[in-house]
């Protein structure tokens, strides 16, 4: 029998997730007790790698991709843009939805809102420091 629904992408586990928000912390606190100060943490973090994202083209070739190169503090800035707009785009989406989906989209904008809140944290600090 031909599948008509095509297996939906593989994801990250809970399990890989958590190893890796660990690792980061755990090179956080060290840093932090090694006294490096946050204009040196920001600066020990790398220019972006490639990471391909969204629909492929007939030859599944990605069709959009994150460019090699942009350092830290831009990357941080364009994502702090990223959730603003994934944020005000869920607002407006929230005012159309009624009962469990209303609750589900006011979770979302939530964890939007803590994300930005890290994000423009750090970029904060970054300025500060200057």
């Amino acid at each position: 029998m031909k599948k008509l629904v095509p297996d939906p992408p593989e994801t990250q586990s809970l399990h890989d997730v958590t190893t890796l928000l660990k690792l980061a912390n755990k090179a956080i606190l060290h840093a932090l007790k090694e006294g490096v100060s946050q204009q040196d943490l920001l600066k020990t973090l790398k220019a972006t790698g490639i990471a391909t994202f969204g629909c492929h083209d007939g030859w599944q070739r990605p069709l959009f991709a994150v460019r090699e190169g942009v350092n830290a503090e831009d990357a941080l800035v364009h994502v702090s843009l990223l959730l603003q707009c994934a944020e005000q785009t869920a607002d407006e989406i929230s005012e159309q939805a009624s009962g469990v989906e209303r609750g589900l989209i006011g979770a979302t904008i939530h964890s939007i809102e803590m994300a930005r809140a890290v994000v423009d944290a750090l970029l904060d600090g970054r300025r500060a420091s200057v």
